[in-house]
């Protein structure tokens, strides 16, 4: 354990790694500042120092985790044209669902957290707005090489997908297997009628 006074390197990402490994063995119930810090190896205080409460410290890992996959998802307008259409949206499908249920999970069950998440994306942090409009520009920077349908609407496209992904993350359990073949389905569904998986509009016979 590190010892009192001694600065602790990375101590946010440390309590916050710390946190979901809580989550991920023993569930909502079992999270508190005591247990989170004696995952993480620190004194018992130091998560109030750092923090105003539990409430404050789990809106704030809420909104890192969501930042971290809006700068994924910003990366996706750059990939137009290369891989495929398909192959690019599962990559963005499998970053949104790689944050941790249990955490997202987390916020909603407490109701400061949960305010002080909605004010900060309202503020302009990073959430399912950035992501969605990220899938947004994408689409339609592909629309433009010719890769989907000059029909296909970006807009309600991108927003079927984020929506789908916002209710995979709050229904999904903690520890279920990612689904793969249901996103996939999902993509051909919105725009796979209009694209073949190498990312090319299909020939007309």
């Amino acid at each position: 354990m590190s010892p009192r006074g001694v600065a602790i390197p990375d101590l946010r990402e440390r309590l916050f790694d710390a946190a979901e490994r809580v989550l991920a063995r023993e569930g909502a119930a079992a999270l508190t500042s005591r247990s989170v810090t004696a995952e993480a190896g620190c004194a018992k205080g130091v998560l109030h120092t750092h923090f105003a409460g539990l409430d404050e410290f789990v809106a704030e890992l809420v909104l890192d985790r969501f930042t971290r996959t809006a700068d994924r998802a910003a990366a996706l307008p750059a990939k137009a044209g290369t891989g495929t259409v398909t192959g690019n949206l599962l990559d963005l499908t499998s970053a949104v669902l790689s944050l941790d249920p249990g955490v997202v999970g987390l916020a909603v069950t407490r109701p400061a957290a949960a305010l002080r998440v909605r004010e900060a994306w309202a503020a302009g942090a990073p959430g399912f707005d950035a992501i969605q409009a990220s899938t947004e520009t994408y689409l339609g920077a592909e629309q433009r090489l010719g890769r989907i349908g000059e029909g296909l609407d970006p807009e309600p496209v991108a927003l079927a997908l984020v929506a789908t992904l916002h209710h995979l993350l709050m229904t999904t359990r903690p520890g279920a297997p990612y689904p793969q073949d249901r996103m996939k389905r999902l993509i051909h569904a919105l725009v796979g009628s209009r694209t073949d998986d190498s990312g090319n509009r299909p020939r007309r016979a």
